[in-house]
């Protein structure tokens, strides 16, 4: 179990491969969320650090007040052009998606300390249930899937890790073992 916002030795003490979940503060942003950080002048002070979690979840109103009841993660591949500036301007110390990022991403990744967890996608349901509580939302403006949720977590997950502050990508691995293949079958 780990503690999130995460400092930056947690972080770099993470091993591809691991599975893990996670308790503490997460925040959620897709394309139009981060389109709006990169070009505000002030932000949410909960982004500096953060976890981020690409996922544009559906709530609804429970008891005065908002519950998430689906949060799957999106194609975080998305994200590609923006998420290097958000990981150097912004310190995010993990990213939970799916599909993987670029390595320009994974670069940043290295750089200041952040790794990407990757989720399961079509288990929206039951990620849910890690997220214990809604604590806030920024620029709701944005739309429900696209606003800045702020959740609570007592154990989110499992979660992988999928690319390190190391800068491994389990992806790259994949691909490389996928040319390995593809080549031996053309000798």
């Amino acid at each position: 179990m780990i503690t999130s916002p995460m400092d930056e030795n947690t972080v770099r003490n993470l091993k591809l491969g691991e599975t893990v979940y996670l308790r503490g503060l997460i925040i959620t942003g897709r394309d139009e969320m981060h389109m709006r950080a990169l070009s505000s002048k002030e932000v949410p002070p909960e982004l500096y650090g953060a976890t981020l979690f690409h996922c544009g979840p559906i709530m609804a109103e429970k008891n005065g007040k908002m519950d998430v009841i689906a949060a799957g993660p999106t194609t975080s591949a998305r994200m590609n052009s923006m998420e290097a500036e958000m990981i150097r301007r912004f310190g995010i110390r993990a990213i939970i998606g799916k599909g993987g990022m670029s390595d320009d991403v994974l670069g940043a990744m290295k750089e200041i300390g952040c790794v990407y967890l990757a989720a399961i996608g079509g288990a929206a349901v039951s990620l849910a249930e890690g997220l214990n509580e809604t604590v806030g939302v920024k620029w709701e403006d944005l739309g429900m899937a696209e606003a800045m949720w702020k959740f609570k977590a007592e154990r989110f997950g499992p979660l992988i890790v999928a690319m390190d502050a190391n800068g491994n990508s389990i992806y790259e691995n994949v691909e490389n073992k996928v040319k390995e293949f593809v080549k031996g079958l053309q000798s």
